[in-house]
């Protein structure tokens, strides 16, 4: 099972907050100068697809300047990027790095130059970093490649850039010569929020969006619905949100986003180069929907509010109409809020339905996605019933050989792989880890890395691959300090198993990159595992 639950969750976990084993108990401290040499062009994380060292370093001064120049000059997608990096180093370096427009991005120097252009081959997320002595000029054909391009020049410069303390004493901030050129090895490459279980604020939801935005994932995943709480405002159904959201596991408040929230939730993503894909379970996992209209229960009377943490004893009612009503409603309601081309159907853990009524039910729920213009996504479970022709299946299991499931994608639906074993964030590190589960196993960081999603599922070839995903259930997470002390070291790993070239992992070299995220983590102050499979104090820098 997915999320099997222990029957009860210790009172330390559910309240404490996480013991000092994590980042500010035993971090190695900041190095406390900037000069020495500049950190190689391939020692970033995800790993770039090509790198060629040559030449001398480009030199960061108080004379420098971006420039948006030649037709990116007319791209929102540029100039919105020159303005990000501008931001991102102004504070600590203390120079003014003005942001100008126009020009040739091959002539004059002391410039990092954003230039539209590079090979067709680029697609809308790749991009091209050549640095010299005199420029940098980062190439890229769409708004995606360049934002990418500038979360790389990030991690080539010193961690103190993400620091909010006072600049002091004279620094030298140099990025090594060479070029670097990028693309993502998978279109699909996720990490999942359950919102549901606890409920976390838009600023909580933002501040992972940051996070995620920094290792190049493309997609966000927001489970909103589930037996313990329902996290979305449905005007039709407003009960959903006001007693169905009035709850999370442990009896704590609970709490659901307003259409304008969501939608603030929504446009940040989009500005960080993330699609939303919002998650409404079903027919399972609908306790919150059950408990807020009696009219949605086979014997028409309403459940109370769930605040544990077992599964599979909730469903829809499949005969009655007035279901339909609901979830044409709803899922209208969602789609005419969400621009991208997706809307998550759950179907997992069903356990309460038949199979006959399953697919009965999963039949007319896709088509309810198709006349509302968006492609269903669905737990891998959809493969037991008929998935639309094309839908996306989520594979969350851990043995990669369910025929169901390779006999879909042979069919044309394509896989994001999600296995529970691997990239589950929610699984604990080891026995003593304070937070998350284990029902899939202890998951530490060599586990989550080291294995291939193109090779992963028996008779899948690569191409019916469309990437990966990180779901972060939060059965036993309350907090963002909880979030990132599950994700961080797992997270950067798992976006480089979706962005890099399967040649370029090497976990002994991965590793050693992973120990050199280290102190930018702790500018950000960002919580995080010290994982005794990573060597953090030979990688600080």
């Amino acid at each position: 099972m997915r999320r099997l639950r222990p029957l009860l969750l210790s009172a330390a976990l559910l309240l404490g907050a996480v013991p000092a084993t994590g980042a500010a108990a035993n971090a190695a401290p900041a190095p406390a100068g900037t000069g020495g040499d500049p950190r190689p062009l391939d020692q970033v994380i995800p790993a770039p697809a090509s790198v060629r060292a040559h030449g001398d370093p480009f030199t960061l001064t108080d004379d420098t300047r971006i420039r948006v120049g030649g037709h990116a000059a007319a791209a929102r997608g540029a100039r919105d990027a020159a303005q990000e990096l501008a931001e991102i180093l102004r504070p600590f370096t203390g120079y003014d790095l003005p942001v100008t427009t126009g020009g040739d991005a091959h002539r004059g120097s002391g410039a990092i130059v954003l230039a539209h252009g590079g090979p067709h081959s680029l697609g809308e997320e790749g991009y091209r970093l050549r640095v010299g002595e005199h420029r940098i000029v980062l190439q890229a054909r769409a708004a995606a490649g360049f934002f990418h391009g500038v979360q790389t020049l990030r991690q080539l410069l010193p961690a103190q850039v993400e620091s909010d303390a006072a600049r002091t004493g004279t620094q030298t901030w140099r990025i090594a010569g060479g070029t670097l050129t990028d693309t993502p090895r998978f279109e699909h490459r996720g990490a999942m929020l359950d919102v549901s279980r606890h409920f976390f604020t838009v600023e909580e939801v933002k501040r992972y969006i940051d996070q995620l935005a920094l290792y190049k994932f493309n997609r966000l995943h927001l489970h909103l619905s589930d037996d313990q709480g329902w996290r979305i405002a449905i005007d039709s159904w407003p009960r959903l949100a006001t007693h169905g959201g009035s709850t999370e596991v442990g009896g704590g408040p609970g709490g659901y986003y307003t259409k304008a929230e969501y939608r603030e939730i929504l446009r940040y993503a989009d500005d960080h180069q993330l699609m939303v894909v919002p998650e409404i379970d079903m027919p399972g996992h609908t306790n919150a929907a059950l408990a807020s209209y009696a009219e949605l229960n086979c014997d028409g009377v309403a459940p109370p509010l769930y605040t544990g943490i077992e599964v599979g004893f909730s469903s829809l009612c499949v005969p009655l109409e007035r279901t339909y009503d609901f979830v044409d409603d709803v899922v209208r309601e969602i789609a005419a809020m969400t621009p991208g081309p997706y809307l998550h159907i759950g179907g997992d853990e069903a356990h309460s339905t038949s199979h006959e009524d399953y697919a009965a039910f999963m039949d007319r729920a896709q088509t309810v996605i198709g006349k509302y213009g968006k492609t269903v996504v669905g737990w891998h479970q959809l493969t037991g019933a008929e998935p639309a022709e094309d839908a996306v299946v989520q594979y969350w299991g851990v043995t990669g050989e369910e025929e169901d499931v390779a006999e879909a994608a042979r069919n044309g639906n394509r896989l994001v792989l999600s296995p529970a074993d691997r990239v589950y964030l929610d699984m604990k590190y080891n026995e003593d880890t304070p937070l998350g589960l284990s029902w899939a196993g202890y998951v530490e960081v060599r586990q989550s890395y080291d294995w291939d999603p193109g090779r992963y599922f028996q008779g899948v070839p690569e191409s019916a691959i469309l990437g990966v995903e990180a779901p972060l259930w939060s059965e036993t997470l309350e907090n963002s300090d909880h979030i990132e002390y599950m994700a961080f070291p797992r997270l950067p790993g798992v976006a480089e198993l979706g962005w890099s070239p399967a040649a370029t992992h090497d976990w002994e070299d991965y590793r050693v990159r992973l120990a050199a995220q280290a102190p930018r983590w702790e500018a950000l102050g960002i919580d995080y595992y010290r994982s005794p499979q990573v060597p953090w104090d030979s990688g600080t820098r």
